[in-house]
């Protein structure tokens, strides 16, 4: 009880007197969300056509990649419909995990269910035919993801030739890349034809934070027109952790001054690396984000606008 009553002091304080980011409902536990921590509901409101714009779906109805080094339990998108209730989004972008591989029939599956309120980022190598690209293309794929934070079906080596691949179909490329990395290929990244949506505010280390060399290019793409960065997965990266994540924050708000048009939100359930800190709330995380936002045509942005520009919503 005191860590919530901790925590729902905190969010209070922090978002102050904007009155229009109080949803209006009361502090009544919801049904439980499986994943997540805390059963409040966030105090922001999410406007109409939130957008969350990184998720995973895990169903062991569809096998795991044999070099598969992450294995979560189930997350099924029942489970994530009461995500959705309790943070109030619409719309959502649901990202094929390292536990598949190449096979985008999990993430298939469920964009199928979901329909015209989701978008799907798929993963593929250098084998993918044009034609599998253009099924995607029309099932509503978006993007295709190099998740080299972790060892599995994409290699640095495939970023550029696919990037040009799909630069035809105005696909973009999401970069799941240790912050030590990103600065170590920045020549390769900088001359791609395609934008790039990094992933978990790029995956910065602490303590270094905007003095690190990846914070400085991601700046740089970002005020290019080349990049976005989403606001996710806060709690991988941490020092300072919870309730107020405050070393992440200064990297959030950073990049919301530098280009407020290329940054947005995203939940990152069911949280499969959730970091010391544990699983987080997620109701705290999205109330985070709309404070580290400084007015309410920002937070219009980084929850609706800027995802439904990239996405095609």
């Amino acid at each position: 009880m005191s860590k919530m009553i901790g925590r729902r002091k905190f969010v209070a304080g922090a978002l102050g007197g904007v009155a229009v980011l109080y949803s209006g409902l009361d502090a009544r536990s919801e049904e439980a969300v499986p994943f997540s921590a805390g059963g409040e509901r966030p105090k922001f409101k999410a406007p109409p056509n939130t957008c969350d714009a990184h998720f995973h779906i895990y169903d062991s109805r569809f096998p795991a990649a044999p070099n598969a080094s992450l294995i979560p339990p189930d997350a099924s998108l029942e489970a994530y419909s009461k995500l959705r209730d309790r943070l109030g989004f619409e719309r959502s972008v649901i990202v094929l995990p390292s536990t598949y591989g190449t096979d985008n029939s999990s993430m298939l599956s469920a964009l199928g269910t979901l329909g015209a309120r989701a978008r799907g980022i798929a993963v593929v190598d250098t084998s993918v035919t044009d034609e599998t690209l253009k099924q995607l293309d029309k099932a509503g794929v978006r993007g295709i993801r190099f998740n080299l934070g972790r060892a599995g079906a994409t290699t640095v080596d495939m970023i550029e030739p696919l990037s040009r691949r799909v630069a035809g179909l105005g696909w973009h490329i999401q970069l799941h890349m240790q912050g030590d990395d990103i600065a170590a290929n920045a020549d390769l990244l900088k001359r791609l034809p395609v934008t790039i949506v990094f992933d978990h505010l790029g995956r910065i280390p602490q303590p270094a934070g905007t003095g690190h060399p990846a914070f400085a290019l991601i700046v740089a793409m970002l005020e290019k027109g080349k990049a976005y960065v989403k606001l996710s997965s806060i709690y991988q990266d941490t020092k300072v952790g919870p309730p107020s994540y405050e070393d992440m924050g200064v990297l959030a708000r950073a990049y919301l001054k530098t280009a407020p048009d290329r940054v947005f939100w995203a939940s990152d359930w069911p949280h499969p690396s959730p970091g010391k800190f544990g699983k987080p709330d997620d109701a705290l995380l999205m109330d985070l984000c709309a404070q580290w936002a400084s007015d309410d045509a920002m937070r219009q942005k980084i929850f609706v606008d800027n995802a439904a520009k990239l996405y095609g919503f």
